[in-house]
């Protein structure tokens, strides 16, 4: 049987770590001077939110930016951790994907006919949302977008968008690159790097990957004796960069990941059918069916530019992706009874994007664009009962551009549409089996859906010296779908129309940056899981409308050594008048409501399990979040520094679902991380520890009629020392 230590790659020093909590008031009394940063500015971040390269500070968007050594202080490695440093970002387990949420709009489904409301691109591709739960590596760059990003990011960003960009190779550079190992409890290790720099004058190359390796956090004492919970992951990627002539730029990127987990480490709500078989603890497991999670993810991409004399730009972006993930699911989480649910889903996605972009050195500067998407989803579900083939084939299309005009030096007006197709369609064969495939479904599964819209964005913008004032309407606009072949069944687009007054300022000569916004959104058709009780079918349904509105604020200071950031978002949500059914209480007969005096087996009566949810909150949208991150940097010895940093993030209760139950909430979450780095110009050795507090939080369910659900917690304590060398 795998046991789960804590303390195996370090046992003598099983807390030690935990004095990093107070290392920075420690220091504050020792004789290492302070150091002094070369310029006592702070970094810049650059972004290419809206196809051009500017200063974060001059975009008129609400948006959290960071770098990648940013990212390396606040401890993120991957996806989830995003939320303990940008406000208002909500990031929940569910099983095969994660609920994604900016400002309580995002994904409430894990139907595959269910599209983002957040959108996630890494190096401008659109991610589907199957395996994205990998870990960062040799990134440039995060951009976090809030609000509606229908002009640029098309209808998958009715919430915002994240942006995840990658290290490019750059010619005229010399060889270069860095190498990273690590180890911490859980017998956690860890390896990545990457080297690149210039084949002549007009080739350079870069190569990354990324390793790691940890036991479970949890013990299976059931049966199966699984390691669910355990990492074994591997991410490579290779990019070519070839500019044979000083105006044309071509980008050719692979990138290949595999990921292990030995399964989802889940237990039993405590108020399902199955409760009386959960465990004591919550890091003890009882499985009797062997669970399995296995992702894998290849993409090719290729980024073309081209620059006129007159420096108007054309770029063909364009990329392939191939996304699978194998699941078995342990499905009542215990060893009462032998349920078990077999998954695989694969994704497949083409599409490609030719954007022309104006001179930036004119008052007059615009944008336009063409858009293609081309995704094929297969799902295989093997159940005791039918064999599940559903197979869904989607098309998204798009022209958009956008035109900013300066008035006067200080005054600029921006408006962008976009026009959007979407088609969506079963594929041949999809239904149940009883038999064998050969001899066809015994009931058939697809449908056929289509639509299109205009979405887009005003914004009036007016900069005094190092100051950005702003205010934008914007509509978001995210498409329905269908659940079987019934029309009647289809479920309609989400729509947003979104009202923001925003603030940026520069201060004290670069030392602080300040960013604050205030919005109200008008939300239209929420889509949630429940039941049509006119026809029993059991898919995605529009339950009501909502009003959303709030306000964030974030600073950054340097003042020498001393570096100081934090952020805070306050988002109030509130439903319409919303009644939909409970299929955790009435379960899925597949039959219709009981109307002019029939009565059952011929119906079903699911009057004593309607639920009315109007007034109660969005679900996956925290009212409060922030995050606090302080450190200061001592001189050593001969150039070397000292810096001790702590980072805390509060993500507040949140519902996950409308019946809104005590089971339905999950706790607020208050996490500490501390980081002590001593550094030169050349390497760095970093002593890190991540949840210190040990605390224990649901991170997500996953809600089954079957089962009755079952809980993800997040990561326990951990601990470790890692050393890079840069070259």
């Amino acid at each position: 049987m795998h046991i789960h230590n804590e303390s195996a790659a370090f046992p003598p020093a099983r807390n030690t770590l935990l004095t990093l909590a107070v290392s920075a008031a420690v220091l504050q009394f020792s004789p290492f001077a302070a150091a002094e940063p070369d310029t006592g500015l702070l970094e810049e971040v650059v972004v290419t939110a809206e196809r051009r390269t500017g200063d974060v500070q001059d975009i008129p968007i609400a948006m959290t930016a960071m770098t990648a050594d940013q990212l390396r202080k606040k401890s993120i490695l991957r996806m989830e951790d995003l939320q303990y440093a940008a406000p208002s970002l909500s990031i929940n387990d569910a099983a095969i994907t994660q609920s994604v949420n900016i400002r309580g709009i995002g994904l409430a489904s894990g139907d595959p006919n269910a599209t983002n409301g957040v959108g996630l691109y890494i190096d401008g591709l659109f991610q589907p949302p199957i395996v994205n739960t990998l870990s960062f590596y040799d990134l440039s760059d995060v951009q976090v977008l809030r609000g509606p990003q229908g002009t640029f990011s098309g209808a998958n960003s009715t919430g915002g968008a994240v942006m995840l960009n990658s290290r490019r190779p750059e010619i005229g550079a010399d060889l270069n690159g860095y190498i990273q190992v690590g180890a911490g409890n859980y017998s956690s290790t860890e390896a990545q790097g990457a080297v690149g720099g210039s084949l002549g004058d007009t080739l350079a190359v870069r190569a990354a990957f990324n390793w790691r390796d940890r036991d479970s956090f949890y013990d299976d004492i059931g049966p199966a004796n699984s390691d669910a919970g355990s990492l074994d992951e591997f991410r490579g990627r290779l990019g070519v960069l070839w500019r044979p002539i000083d105006s044309l730029d071509l980008y050719l990127k692979y990138e290949s990941s595999d990921k292990d987990t030995g399964g989802y480490p889940t237990r039993p709500m405590d108020t399902s059918s199955f409760a009386f078989a959960r465990t004591a603890d919550v890091r003890d497991l009882s499985f009797n069916a062997d669970p399995k999670h296995e992702e894998s993810d290849d993409t090719l991409l290729l980024d073309v530019t081209y620059t006129f004399d007159n420096d108007i730009a054309v770029n063909f972006l364009a990329g392939r992706q191939e996304k699978e993930i194998d699941v078995v699911y342990d499905y009542d989480s215990t060893a009462a009874l032998p349920l078990r649910q077999t998954q695989v889903i694969a994704e497949d996605q083409d599409s490609f994007e030719v954007t022309v972009v104006s001179p930036t050195d004119s008052d007059l500067q615009w944008v336009t664009g063409y858009y293609y998407q081309n995704n094929e989803i297969d799902v295989n579900l093997q159940t005791p009962g039918p064999l599940i083939l559903i197979g869904i084939e989607k098309e998204t299309t798009g022209l958009f551009g956008q035109v900013g005009y300066n008035f006067t030096d200080d005054l600029q007006v921006e408006f962008g549409l976009r026009k959007v197709w979407f088609e969506a369609g079963g594929l041949p064969g999809s239904g149940g089996y009883f038999g064998p495939i050969s001899a066809g479904p015994a009931f058939p599964i697809n449908g056929d859906y289509e639509d299109d819209d205009l979405v887009g964005k005003l914004s009036v913008n007016w900069t005094r010296g190092d100051h950005l004032i702003y205010g934008s309407v914007a509509r978001g606009w995210k498409p329905g779908g269908y659940n079987n072949p019934n029309p009647s069944d289809n479920f309609a687009p989400e729509e947003v129309l979104s009202y923001e007054l925003g603030w940026k300022a520069t201060l004290l000569d670069g030392a602080v940056r300040t960013a604050f916004a205030v919005f109200y959104s008008d939300y239209e058709n929420f889509q949630f899981d429940t039941i049509d009780i006119t026809s029993g079918g059991s898919g995605i349904k529009n339950v009501a409308d909502a009003d959303l509105m709030g306000a964030e604020f974030s600073i950054d200071a340097q003042l020498g050594g001393f570096l100081f950031d934090a952020a805070i978002a306050y988002v109030d949500t509130e439903l319409g008048a919303s009644t939909f059914v409970d299929e955790r209480q009435s379960g899925n007969p597949n039959l219709p409501q009981c109307s002019n005096g029939a009565q059952p087996p011929q119906c079903f009566d699911y009057t004593p399990f309607i639920v009315d949810s109007a007034g109660g909150s969005m679900l996956n949208a925290p009212e409060l979040t922030y995050t606090l991150g302080v450190e200061y940097t001592f001189d050593v010895f001969n150039g070397a520094t000292l810096t001790p940093r702590l980072n805390y993030g509060y993500v507040d209760e949140q519902w996950v679902n409308l019946a809104y139950q005590d089971v339905d909430l999950l706790d607020s979450r208050g996490l500490l991380s501390a980081l002590l780095t001593l550094q030169t110009d050349k390497w760095r050795v970093q002593a890190y520890g991540r949840n210190l507090t040990d605390k224990e939080y649901v991170s997500g369910q996953y809600l089954s009629i079957a089962s009755g659900g079952v809980e993800f917690y997040g990561a326990p304590r951990e601990y470790g020392v890692n050393f890079s060398y840069d070259f």
